[in-house]
């Protein structure tokens, strides 16, 4: 009996130890600032197809939004195309397996310790998490043609793609400013909804 202890405990242990380190909540504070688009203008490539939780910082490194994901660089390209503006230092911590427990306690604990809700987790949160709704940016002009009577639903679908791609390039004009070399797409047939998203 004594010898079959023996024989598993490696296993076991290993398994102990792994749920252990899965679980321990690393600090905000301790985790190091990582520059959003790198002098090569990419993001962090270590970050693809990782499991884990994200720390997002304006310019002047105050937080902005704490999420998690299952691939963190494709999350961070999604929030770079929504909020250009307030992407500029990422924190993050990954783990190897998936466990929305986990992911969610670690975020929660990022929060609390910030002392309060970033502006991207409370009344900005869909910026941040949902496709850019171009008809919410629609200037006067655009707004007059789409209400013209003469327009019928086509007319109109025309002129909230045409606003889509205006909105699209103002985008692509402030992420090359910024020095981004990456592609971004955008799913086209969103366009045709009012919406931005990437492909």
């Amino acid at each position: 009996m004594r010898l079959n202890l023996i024989l598993i405990a490696p296993n076991y242990l290993t398994k102990i130890i792994f749920m252990a380190v899965e679980n321990e909540l690393v600090n905000l504070a301790n985790l190091e600032y990582i520059p959003y688009i790198d002098r090569n203008g990419e993001l962090p490539e270590v970050l693809q197809k990782k499991i884990g939780v994200y720390a997002i910082f304006n310019q002047e490194k105050i937080l902005q939004f704490v999420g998690y994901s299952r691939d963190v660089y494709m999350s961070l390209k999604q929030h770079l195309v929504r909020q250009p503006q307030l992407c500029y230092w990422v924190k993050y911590h990954t783990i190897e397996r998936p466990s929305r427990t986990i992911l969610e306690n670690i975020e929660k604990a990022w929060i609390t310790e910030n002392g309060s809700t970033p502006i991207g987790n409370g009344k900005d949160k869909e910026k941040w998490t949902q496709a850019i709704d171009v008809k919410a940016l629609i200037t006067p002009e655009e707004q007059a043609e789409y209400d013209n009577p003469v327009n019928d639903e086509m007319a109109k679908i025309k002129i909230i793609k045409n606003v889509a791609r205006r909105v699209e390039a103002d985008i692509l004009q402030v992420l090359a400013q910024r020095g981004l070399q990456i592609q971004i797409r955008f799913n086209p047939k969103l366009k045709e909804s009012g919406l931005l998203d990437l492909k």
